[in-house]
């Protein structure tokens, strides 16, 4: 697995801090990671966190920052994916990105790439169960975007049900296979 590249994506969702336990457990496997948050993940969770954890700069939602050195972020992003992984994916994500909506660097980047995504929902189980989501998820999954979960468990709102983000050994198998 080295010299694989998974970007990972996190949106604004309780399931973020899952996201740091995935990257921990694919450095562990020499996976390099980039991670690209949004911003309304960084109402969660700063960005410094993800640094530490991935060893690398942190990609935010401010697409018109001037580089250090030119680069078409989304696109060069895109490019060196071998994977890109969306954890957690909140049902805003899905709808924009079954929409083609590109208004962020995660949007920008998964409609350029080339390379396998994986999204692993994680939202109220009346979100989850919502007719539009799950219109999108399925338009998502007919073209060829894959899915891990959600499972049944705990949620936010301190109620049991379907909508719960998938545990992070089955998404780390996930990625891994996608590689």
């Amino acid at each position: 697995m080295a010299k694989k590249e998974v970007i990972i994506g996190v949106t604004a969702s309780v399931a973020c801090y899952k996201a740091l336990d995935v990257i921990s457990a694919l450095r562990k496997q020499g996976i390099q990671v980039t991670v690209i948050l949004t911003e309304e993940a960084e109402e969660f969770i700063k960005p410094v966190l993800f640094q530490a954890v991935s060893g690398n700069k942190v990609i935010t939602h401010n697409m018109f920052n001037i580089p250090e050195e030119w680069d078409s972020g989304h696109i060069s992003l895109a490019e060196k994916a071998d994977c890109i992984a969306i954890i957690p994916a909140t049902a805003n994500i899905i709808g924009k990105i079954a929409n083609g909506i590109c208004d962020d660097m995660l949007t920008c980047a998964v409609c350029a790439a080339k390379a396998q995504v994986l999204l692993a929902p994680a939202m109220n189980e009346a979100m989850y169960n919502n007719k539009l989501v799950q219109e999108n998820i399925k338009r998502l999954k007919d073209i060829g975007y894959n899915f891990t979960g959600p499972v049944k468990g705990l949620l936010a709102c301190g109620k049991e049900g379907m909508g719960h983000i998938q545990e992070v050994n089955k998404i780390v198998e996930e990625i891994r296979q996608l590689l």
